[in-house]
């Protein structure tokens, strides 16, 4: 059996050629062994229409199994002529063959050297491309960020308008005085509610000593 890889065939044929002349060696072995079992049989029944015949079963497997050994000698000389036929005129590709899938090769010329610069700027590519990514990752998080900073201060202006319409309800309308009045309105809420804390302490001190 060849020993050679033959890996352009197997490229075309989606199987090594050795592997199809063992399949074709097997089948006729196979096929060699069934045809001397039913050799044997006839044999065997015509030798009982002969009562007076004095060639026992075990002669007839002895000849059969010598008759076997000369056609597998036989069938070895002729298939190894078989096999190299088949390897190389029908199982061989021409040396001056492309297959389709590797035309693009001969069009587009490469030598190890291109090749590994080319590898290389992809390489380069992917590269940037992941950086451009994260980069661009990072501006989508900023611009979230700057639509809710957006929407606090939005809501400060809202809260700012707000304010100047109570401040011009009760009379109040220059700004400064809005926060003059504001701050004096949150010292009073702060006294009432340190009154309140307190009143709550001594409250709770009367309830723990009752």
């Amino acid at each position: 059996m060849s020993v050679s890889p033959m890996a352009y065939e197997t490229q075309f044929f989606g199987f090594t050629p050795q592997t199809c002349v063992l399949r074709i060696y097997l089948a006729f072995q196979d096929y060699l062994f069934e045809v001397m079992a039913v050799v044997e049989g006839v044999v065997l029944r015509k030798l009982d229409a002969f009562p007076d015949c004095r060639i026992s079963p075990l002669e007839i497997r002895k000849s059969t199994e010598k008759f076997l050994r000369f056609m597998k000698d036989r069938f070895e000389q002729l298939f190894s002529k078989m096999e190299e036929m088949l390897l190389q005129l029908v199982l061989n590709i021409p040396k001056n063959v492309l297959l389709p899938e590797d035309r693009a090769h001969q069009q587009y010329p490469y030598s190890k050297e291109q090749f590994q610069a080319l590898q290389d700027e992809i390489a380069h590519l992917r590269q940037q491309y992941r950086a451009e990514a994260c980069a661009g990752q990072a501006l989508r998080a900023e611009l979230e960020e700057q639509k809710a900073v957006q929407a606090e201060l939005e809501k400060i202006l809202q809260w700012f308008d707000g304010l100047e319409n109570i401040c011009r309800e009760h009379g109040t309308g220059n700004f400064k005085e809005s926060l003059a009045f504001l701050t004096q309105n949150s010292k009073k809420l702060q006294n009432v509610l340190k009154d309140v804390e307190e009143k709550s302490k001594k409250i709770k001190k009367h309830d723990q000593l009752l």
